[in-house]
């Protein structure tokens, strides 16, 4: 089993639905959801369909330690972090993925995403020499490579930035075509006020599609599903 630490949208947040829709599969359920008339998005959501709607905190690590002993480590992040607001998303072509981005910077994100790495590291299990690997396919800097040497996955930390995936890489005609029918999609989730007033623990069991297992309430007491 793997685990991660993200932030996915409450329920009865529009774009919960609206990007399970999207993505053809509700992180929450499990259940797989009709997706909209747009030609080809099975195939341009089959990667991010696996994570679930969701912005990466704690990156997926499997455990050197216990459940139990991670949930209490992740109750203490959650705990300790006070609810805040989310800045307003805008629809991005993020270096060939289409993206939720957060339309301004937003230091409680980047504090919430430090503390889910720092506050559960000591329960992560080394990644083998395949995933090492894996990881440096992409190119990594210098600062990256120390990153994934140090924490176990190079974009963390300073090199972290908040994203919700919601397509595989597109090629250029592709992100043409896309693109408008993505922004037109969503357009009536953009604009909505939302708090991050909840951490989501995901899992993944023998490689199928992550789950939301809980939802650890910021600033109080967790939530189980």
């Amino acid at each position: 089993m793997r685990v991660a630490l993200y932030w996915t949208p409450e329920p009865q947040d529009p774009l919960a639905a609206l990007g399970a829709a999207w993505l053809g599969r509700d992180a929450e359920t499990g259940a797989l959801v009709p997706q909209p008339d747009v030609d080809g998005l099975a195939a341009l959501t089959e990667a991010p369909r696996l994570y679930g709607l969701h912005a990466t905190l704690r990156p997926p690590m499997r455990l050197a330690t216990g459940w139990e002993e991670f949930i209490a480590a992740a109750h203490d992040v959650a705990a300790r972090v006070a609810p805040f607001d989310l800045p307003p998303l805008a629809l991005s072509d993020l270096s060939g993925f289409i993206a939720l981005r957060e339309s301004v910077s937003c230091p409680e994100l980047q504090a919430l995403c430090d503390a889910c790495v720092l506050g559960t590291d000591r329960h992560r299990l080394q990644p083998g020499a395949d995933e090492l690997a894996k990881r440096r396919k992409a190119g990594l800097s210098a600062r990256q490579e120390a990153m994934l040497q140090r924490w176990g996955y190079p974009y963390v930390l300073e090199e972290w930035f908040f994203h919700v995936t919601l397509s595989r890489r597109l090629k250029p005609a592709e992100m043409a075509r896309i693109l408008p029918k993505a922004a037109a999609y969503f357009e009536p989730a953009l604009s909505v006020k939302r708090r991050v007033g909840t951490l989501s623990v995901c899992t993944q069991r023998d490689g199928g599609a992550f789950l939301v297992a809980e939802r650890l309430v910021l600033g109080g007491s967790k939530t189980t599903r």
